[in-house]
């Protein structure tokens, strides 16, 4: 099937906005910027927690991993869609478009854990201080990172070999910028249950479950600062938490959003500039948010600048 698939389909065409031709370069110039911006942001992070012993922590390793993972995961798709804003040829071949979508895939499911693991962090940081060295380990600490990828790269193997071994007839135009799973799902002409089906579960462990253990461990958060009796203890523990928490709405929201709204002509048009911020404006965000609302590593950055 996969190679008939070939032969019939020799790739799609991502439409972005190719109707507003006047915008293509204006897109490009943005985009170059937003990605230039992210690669140097999430790499000055990267930078300033390796090389700073005061920085040398769980919550500062998950931040670092994390911006790692927002430079892998636009590099995915930006390079691409910088190319065709500058070409008149927008086609993505059939195989590239299956290996865009699982490594987009992987690395958004294995962001979803990273935030859950930097909540536990903090959990675990506020709640149960006296033990936070001996409970937050290096080795729990590698084990979640390896763990996050270890469960999502069999997952997106089946979901992604699912997808491209049905047939693709009609019209070969994908309305995003990337391959993404539900403007691909449209140009299938078959039974599509069971991707559906797969999609759903794979969304309900990979997205919802985490979410939900972020809830579990805010609540428990929440719960101990309003049992401080200092507010200004209040405040600073609460300002350690508030960049992860606008982080997990932003990037939760926007995906949940695209993946489990019912899809119609109207809503693959929304969810096409939602797609846009979970993968392209967050993690531009990460370095901003991260680094203006935590006095260490604005520390760190002053003393990097200074040298």
């Amino acid at each position: 099937m996969i190679k008939e698939n070939r032969t019939a389909l020799p790739g799609f065409i991502l439409l972005g906005y190719s109707e507003f031709p006047i915008l293509q370069m204006l897109l490009f110039v943005v985009f170059l910027f937003i990605y230039t911006g992210i690669v140097l942001g999430n790499g000055l992070i990267i930078y300033v927690t390796v090389t700073d012993a005061a920085l040398d922590s769980p919550m500062y390793f998950f931040l670092r991993n994390l911006s790692f993972l927002e430079i892998c995961y636009t590099s995915v798709t930006i390079p691409k869609m910088l190319v065709n804003f500058l070409s008149e040829n927008k086609n993505i071949s059939f195989v590239g478009c299956a290996i865009q979508m699982y490594f987009l895939f992987v690395l958004a499911s294995t962001e979803c854990f990273f935030l859950a693991a930097m909540a536990y962090d903090r959990y675990v940081a506020i709640c149960n201080p006296l033990h936070y060295k001996l409970i937050m380990s290096k080795e729990l600490c590698l084990r979640l990172v390896t763990g996050s990828l270890t469960v999502n790269i069999p997952v997106h193997v089946v979901q992604v070999y699912l997808l491209f071994t049905l047939p693709f007839c009609g019209s070969h135009e994908i309305n995003n910028f990337f391959c993404d799973l539900p403007p691909v799902l449209e140009l299938v002409c078959a039974d599509i249950f069971l991707n559906e089906l797969y999609m759903f579960a794979a969304t309900t462990v990979i997205l919802i479950i985490p979410f939900f253990l972020i809830i579990a461990s805010y609540v428990k958060i929440i719960s101990a600062i309003l049992k401080m009796s200092s507010i200004e203890s209040q405040k600073k523990v609460f300002a350690t938490c508030s960049s992860h928490l606008i982080m997990v709405s932003f990037f939760y929201g926007s995906a949940t959003i695209v993946y489990l709204s019912p899809r119609s002509k109207k809503t693959m048009d929304i969810n096409k500039l939602l797609s846009l911020f979970y993968t392209i404006l967050i993690p531009m965000l990460n370095p901003i948010v991260y680094s203006l609302r935590n006095r260490e590593v604005k520390v760190s950055l002053k003393k990097l600048f200074r040298r």
